[in-house]
């Protein structure tokens, strides 16, 4: 009894293998081969040194409305999420964003409210864009290719510029509020379709419904998981190191099958933790806690919960700035500058006189962003470490983190340049650092730290996987091929005896 249902379980193992791999071995190959298109040409996003560098210099003179007054015309009755001044072309104008709501942007020259630019005006926008040759209106988009993600729909609808320049950049200016909200480049817009769209299942049709989009993702990979582990333990059932096959060979299969046999041997772990890290980057069920700053963090942090920063605005900063984010760190009321290039200071927000804040001071405002819970460590990073290093994006240096006692285990990691909370993380997220990017990027500490180590390693099991999923696809092939002539005699012999009932 036990042997029959052994020899059963063995054959729905195989057939589980067999007809799922078949309906799945060409997204396999599709991972593969668009994964590695993706480690060297990004899907298009706008950077923070994009936006600063696309920004002109703030005309200081023209700031009429001061920070506490454009709070108020937005309706603003808390400290807010983010408070910045840049220029929209040749007009400073502060962008409010509430911690419930979206962003409102107010002229500081008058105090209206921008809701709407002209297509003229999103064109003198995009001409200070350090790529511009001869901007011209290419279309009006609601949502494109690149645009297609929900965090784009504050700005609905976009302006979509060509800068005319030999990249052949693209610009999309939000038709709201005149905020540069993406640009994109004609290698980016080409590689992108050999690498972030199919590896991430991302047509527009399917991606404008988030929801959808992740539950289909989330089942194909899965599936495909099934697979995976299914494909593993065949392929050590069918291995035989000592007592091996009549022709001498560790493996019963010849050509095709032989080849898909010992590289799903030699890559089957990576397949499988490279499937099981995709499908936990869909966070499935919530099993990890969300990023970013929470509002009990930043309200903390800043030692203020009341709409007022400064309410005049008495002479320029001496420091060139395209952009100044209003806040409040440790009880002091400061402004954020940052320049074109990149180069960031704090200043005081009315006199615009330079400010810093010391290390003391950064860690006797921190023990106020976690209520209830102590400061465990603090610790300066000069150098990248396993969870602040830099890779698809880029990391401040020096920069301090500090850990605390609560029972998520929460580090707080702060520019000691400007005091701004960059980054909170939990031991959830830690946790996921080492179950999707470590698993998926391969980006462990010492690869990174020996180039190219990393780009080798995962070339050479990109191609294992290749291997594993070509042959997949032939051998599939064959079988449906092989088994179309039986299908079509069994056909012609039941339309006969049906004909001679």
């Amino acid at each position: 009894m036990r042997s029959k249902l052994i020899r059963r379980g063995r054959r729905w193992l195989y057939v589980i293998h067999r007809w799922i791999g078949i309906a799945t071995c060409l997204l396999f190959a599709m991972w593969f081969i668009s994964g590695l298109v993706m480690m060297y040409v990004a899907f298009p996003r706008l950077t923070d040194s994009e936006r600063l560098a696309s920004l002109p210099a703030i005309l200081w003179s023209k700031v009429q409305i001061a920070p506490d007054r454009a709070m108020a015309i937005a309706g603003i009755s808390q400290y807010p999420r983010d408070l910045r001044l840049s220029m929209m072309d040749d007009v400073p104008a502060y962008r409010v964003a509430g911690w419930e709501g979206g962003t409102v942007t107010i002229s500081a020259t008058d105090g209206r409210v921008i809701d709407r630019i002209t297509p003229e005006q999103a064109l003198a926008i995009a001409r200070h864009h350090p790529q511009a040759v001869q901007p011209q209106l290419l279309d009006t988009v609601t949502r494109d290719q690149w645009s297609v993600t929900a965090r784009f729909d504050p700005l609905r609808p976009l302006y979509l510029i060509g800068l005319g320049d030999a990249d052949g950049t693209e610009l999309y200016v939000s038709a709201r509020s005149g905020e540069i909200a993406l640009d994109t480049t004609r290698q980016e817009r080409v590689w992108n379709w050999l690498g972030s769209i199919p590896h991430w299942i991302y047509p527009t049709v399917l991606r404008k419904d988030g929801p959808l989009w992740r539950d289909v993702v989330l089942w194909i990979s899965g599936i495909c998981l099934v697979v995976a582990v299914t494909g593993f333990w065949i392929g050590i059932l069918r291995l035989r190191l000592t007592r091996r096959y009549a022709r001498g060979t560790i493996s019963l299969y010849r050509g095709w099958m032989a080849w898909h046999h010992i590289a799903g041997l030699i890559g089957g772990i990576f397949v499988f933790t490279w499937m099981f890290s995709g499908w936990l980057s869909l966070n499935p069920g919530g099993a990890f806690s969300g990023r970013g700053v929470t509002r009990e963090i930043a309200v903390g942090y800043s030692g203020h919960d009341a709409p007022d920063i400064v309410s005049r605005v008495q002479s320029a900063p001496s420091m060139p700035a395209t952009e100044a984010r209003f806040v409040w760190l440790g009880g002091h009321p400061m402004m954020v500058l940052s320049a074109s290039d990149g180069r960031q200071s704090l200043a005081e927000p009315a006199t615009g006189a330079p400010a810093t804040l010391s290390q003391h001071q950064i860690v006797a405002a921190a023990r106020h962003a976690m209520p209830g819970a102590a400061i465990s460590f603090v610790r300066q990073l000069d150098a990248p470490d396993a969870y602040w290093y830099t890779l698809h994006q880029s990391r401040e240096l020096p920069v301090l983190r500090i850990g605390f006692d609560d029972p998520a285990c929460t580090w707080l990691h702060i520019s000691p340049v400007t005091a701004e909370i960059l980054d909170r993380s939990d031991a959830s997220r830690r946790s996921y650092r080492w179950l999707f990017n470590a698993l998926h990027s391969l980006d462990f500490p010492l690869l990174l730290q020996v180039w190219p180590l990393r780009d080798t390693v995962v070339w050479l099991l990109s191609a294992v996987g290749a291997i594993v999923s070509i042959s997949g696809i032939v051998i599939g092939w064959r079988r449906l091929r092989r088994r179309h002539p039986r299908s079509m005699r069994r056909e012609r012999m039941s339309a006969g005896s049906a004909r001679a009932a």
